[in-house]
């Protein structure tokens, strides 16, 4: 090798080693990461412990290279803001933020901090990102389908009570995915010739009065829409349907934990294994604008069989074999 090439190898060697090198500093940072969710700690373990599992198997340690900045609203939707605030002023690297209040908060508090959805059900319809195939902005993450399997609630539900003939739709004006949802389910049950009945709540008096108009109306089911504060309510909710016999289908295993008859939508706890995954790619460079929205690609249906019993209700063979889980 001449003198001219041993220079240009050098060279060559120099510019490769700069990513190289600074990739090893990068290694060497404690990066801050901040996590804002509506529901209070006692509620989030599971869904806590999911996301520092994420982030362990990526090689973050919590204490060591890794700072979470943990934002709990303890139930209440007027803290969020406040909350998405303090982690804006401390300049965490990205923000995980949990269900439609919490992500609506971090995305008016910031447009250049990166935000991470854990859980949504309409992104787009929502405003928080422009597609799920290309985001743009500083906004992507995981949405859960909430309007999507509208359809696919009506029809088992109307599987375990075959002789249906009105179902009522439990929603919330505060959800952004109200309108998709309603609309998702009357088309099946119009197709079903079902009639639909649907009831508002944003309060515990409003679902109490909610559940007066089901009797009254003499709903033969309920189907509960998705919303962060139907999950907060969930013991409410439950009592209610078992007190008044109507039988109960949810989006979310919570709700059926919590006394509800049927579920079907997919397991939240992986959502925030896979947050990990694009707070991985931030934090190595990557723009959330260009990072698609991930779907669910499996679902669980969890059926209580208590509570079937209390209802005085027979779950067919075929929805017991379909059955991630029954709760006995």
């Amino acid at each position: 090798m001449n003198r001219r090439e041993s220079i240009i190898a050098v060279v060559a060697l120099g510019a490769a080693a700069g990513p190289i090198a600074s990739f090893a500093q990068q290694q060497g940072k404690v990066w801050r990461v901040g996590f804002l969710t509506l529901r209070p700690a006692s509620e989030n373990s599971q869904y806590t412990d999911a996301f520092l599992k994420g982030m362990r198997e990526l090689g973050y340690v919590e204490g060591k290279n890794l700072v979470v900045e943990w934002r709990f609203a303890d139930g209440k939707f007027e803290r969020l803001p406040g909350l998405a605030a303090e982690l804006v002023q401390l300049k965490v690297d990205v923000i995980v933020a949990v269900a439609s209040p919490a992500i609506g908060a971090a995305q008016k508090a910031t447009t250049t901090i990166p935000i991470v959805m854990a859980t949504t059900g309409d992104p787009v319809g929502s405003g928080f990102v422009k597609s799920l195939a290309r985001p743009g902005g500083n906004i992507t993450g995981l949405s859960n389908m909430g309007g999507d399997i509208g359809p696919k609630l009506f029809d088992l539900l109307h599987s375990v009570v075959p002789k249906l003939s009105r179902v009522a739709v439990l929603v919330t004006p505060t959800s952004t995915t109200y309108r998709a949802i309603l609309e998702s389910i009357q088309a099946a049950a119009q197709k079903a010739g079902v009639k639909t009945l649907v009831a508002e709540a944003s309060s515990p008096q409003d679902i109490e009065n909610a559940f007066s108009m089901m009797v009254r109306e003499k709903a033969d089911a309920v189907i509960v829409g998705a919303s962060t504060f139907f999950s907060q309510q969930r013991r409410q909710i439950g009592e209610l349907a078992t007190k008044y016999r109507i039988p109960s289908m949810f989006g979310n295993r919570v709700n059926v934990e919590a006394g509800g008859l049927m579920s079907y939508g997919q397991k939240i706890a992986d959502n925030y294994v896979r947050a990990a995954t694009y707070v991985d790619k931030i934090l190595k460079g990557a723009k959330p604008g260009d990072l698609p929205v991930e779907q669910p690609v499996t679902l669980e249906l969890v059926v209580n069989l208590k509570t079937a019993k209390a209802l005085g209700l027979t779950i067919p063979q075929s929805i017991l074999l379909r059955a991630d889980e029954v709760i006995q």
